[in-house]
C-alpha cells in the first residue's frame, strides 16, 4: 500500500500537467454547445442499467493564454511566424491546451499551408500525421462536423492536434493527403462514417461501408437500426424502440 508521500509509478510524463508545467487557470472554459444524456447519448432508449437518467452538458475547453507551457509555446511562436510571413496571420483561430495536450483550431480553407508549414519548417518538422478522426456535434450550429489531425516530430520528439470544422449543410474540408500521404485511407474512413469531402482527395471512395450505402453511419442522427432474427421471423428492435423497466 502506497501513502501521500509515495511517487506514482504509472502516471505518464507526456500526458501529465506537471511536465509541461500547466495548470487548469490557463484555459477559460466556453458556454456548453449541448446536453448529453443517458450513458450513450441516446434519447427514449430502453435502459434496463438506470443510466438512462444522466443529464451531462457538452462543454469545449476555452482558449488558452499564454504562456502555454513547455514547448507550446515554442512550436505556437514558430508557427505563428510562418503563417505571418505567408499573410496568414488568422489561419489560427484559436489554441487550447487541456490536459497536457495542445490543439491548433485552423480555419478550413488555410489548412493546406497550415500542414505545409508544419512538416517543411526546420522548427517544427512535424513529419509524420496519424491520422485524420471525425467527430459530430449536431448542436454545434454551423460547425456540426469536426475533423481532428495528430502530428508528431520525430526530430523534435514532440506531438500535437489540429482541428478542423465545417458546417453539416457544407460539408468539405481541403484534403492534406499531398502532404501526409498517411491520411489517404484515414480521409476516406471520416468521409464513409461522418460525410466529410476531403476536397482534392485521390479517390475519396466509401472504405468499409458498400459503396451504395446510405448515409454515414457514425454521425449522431443516423438511425440506430434493429436485428433480424433467424427464428419464427422474430426482431431485436432498435435501442430506441425496446421496452425500458424504470
Amino acid at each position: 500500500m502506497s501513502d501521500a508521500s509515495t511517487p506514482r509509478t504509472d502516471a505518464s510524463p507526456e500526458r501529465s500537467d506537471a511536465s509541461t508545467g500547466l495548470t487548469d487557470a490557463s484555459t477559460r472554459v466556453e458556454s456548453a454547445v449541448g446536453t448529453r444524456t443517458g450513458m450513450f447519448g441516446t434519447t427514449d432508449a430502453g435502459d434496463t442499467s438506470g443510466y438512462g437518467g444522466l443529464v451531462s452538458p457538452i462543454v469545449f475547453p476555452g482558449a488558452a493564454e499564454r504562456p502555454f507551457g513547455g514547448y507550446f509555446d515554442e512550436v505556437a511562436d514558430a508557427l505563428e511566424a510562418r503563417l505571418r510571413d505567408a499573410s496568414l496571420a488568422t489561419a489560427i483561430e484559436r489554441v487550447v491546451v487541456y490536459r497536457g495536450e495542445i490543439t491548433f483550431h485552423v480555419r478550413r480553407e488555410d489548412l493546406t499551408v497550415v500542414a505545409q508549414v508544419l512538416r517543411d519548417d526546420p522548427a517544427l518538422r512535424f513529419e509524420f500525421c496519424a491520422g485524420v478522426s471525425g467527430v459530430n456535434y449536431p448542436d454545434d450550429t454551423g460547425r456540426e462536423l469536426h475533423a481532428v489531425y495528430h502530428l508528431l516530430s520525430m526530430t523534435h520528439n514532440r506531438r500535437i492536434r489540429l482541428e478542423v470544422t465545417c458546417p453539416d449543410s457544407d460539408p468539405h474540408i481541403p484534403s492534406i493527403v499531398a502532404t501526409y500521404p498517411t491520411n489517404d485511407w484515414h480521409e476516406r474512413e471520416t468521409w464513409d462514417m461522418f460525410g466529410i469531402v476531403f476536397d482534392g482527395h485521390p479517390a475519396l471512395t466509401r472504405i468499409l461501408m458498400p459503396d451504395d450505402w446510405p448515409g454515414h453511419p457514425q454521425r449522431k442522427d443516423y438511425p440506430l437500426g434493429g436485428i433480424p432474427v433467424e427464428y419464427k421471423g422474430g426482431t431485436v428492435p432498435p435501442p430506441d424502440q425496446r421496452r425500458s423497466y424504470n
